[in-house]
């Protein structure tokens, strides 16, 4: 379904390419499909959800959606994506790079488990840090004044809700190290780099770890200053909309925190990508 609440002024991406990783579900078939809405020439979809991948891409119309399989953990296959996107569109101008998963178990630094934390450091950072390498390339290839938005967490910036996920905030830090020195690097070629910052929402991350969107609400709600409205995947699209477009033109370096003043508490806290 098309979101079309947006406070942005449609075709504010017309006639821009972009990548949208982990763009079959959640946030990023939020923002795939905003995207298309405000106009962009062309969207890829990259995931490795292929039937759901493939099921966003023709919804949103074939002649401007492509599906690409991308395990963002191989530099390889992310590299081969963005080759795709650029052969096939002749640029790109967007890299979403959403793709990502939570931790595989709570677990402290006293009963760390390595292993775990390797996988999710192969997706959440090695991935993350590989998307903004190869959509950077592109763009100055091409000479093209881009924007890279990265999908963090709001435990970045107030880990107290995340005590028992060590691994996912330290991926989610490092997120935020990324970007911000990519931002200081790539400037000079007009290029723009921020991040995105949602608190617990109820996607299929949520889902995962067993909680409904009305558990969600029990759990975060007292915590959250900002009554009558519950975070959702369409308040996520609209953020990364305005840090795509050219409304956020003198903006780079930033986190923007979508959380709806969050304060921190003792429970562990989900996010999705």
């Amino acid at each position: 379904m098309a979101h079309t609440e947006s406070a942005l002024p449609l075709k504010s991406l017309e006639g821009k390419v972009a990548i949208v990783t982990g763009g079959a579900s959640g946030i990023g078939e939020a923002t795939a499909r905003l995207f298309a809405d405000h106009g962009v020439r062309a969207v890829v979809i990259a995931d490795v959800q292929e039937k759901k991948g493939q099921i966003v891409a023709k919804s949103i119309g074939t002649e401007r959606c492509s599906y690409v399989h991308c395990d963002v953990s191989d530099e390889k296959q992310v590299k081969a994506m963005v080759d795709f996107t650029v052969e096939k569109y002749g640029q790109l101008d967007i890299m979403f790079s959403n793709a990502g998963i939570r931790s595989k178990s709570d677990q402290t630094i006293l009963d760390f488990n390595f292993s775990e934390f390797e996988t999710l450091f192969g997706i959440n950072v090695r991935g993350m840090a590989a998307c903004v390498k190869h959509a950077a390339r592109a763009m100055v290839e091409k000479g093209v004044k881009g924007s890279i938005v990265c999908t963090a967490s709001v435990v970045a910036t107030n880990c107290r809700g995340g005590t028992d996920m060590t691994d996912y905030v330290m991926s989610k830090h490092a997120i935020l190290g990324l970007v911000r020195t990519a931002s200081q690097q790539l400037g000079v070629h007009g290029i723009r780099v921020n991040c995105v910052s949602p608190s617990a929402i109820a996607t299929g991350m949520a889902a995962s770890a067993g909680l409904s969107n009305k558990e969600i609400q029990m759990i975060f709600g007292p915590f959250t200053p900002l009554k009558g409205i519950a975070l959702s995947v369409n308040h996520i699209a609209d953020a990364v909309l305005f840090l795509a477009s050219n409304n956020s033109a003198f903006v780079t370096g930033h986190d923007l925190v979508v959380d709806g003043g969050f304060i921190s508490l003792p429970h562990s806290i989900i996010t999705e990508n």
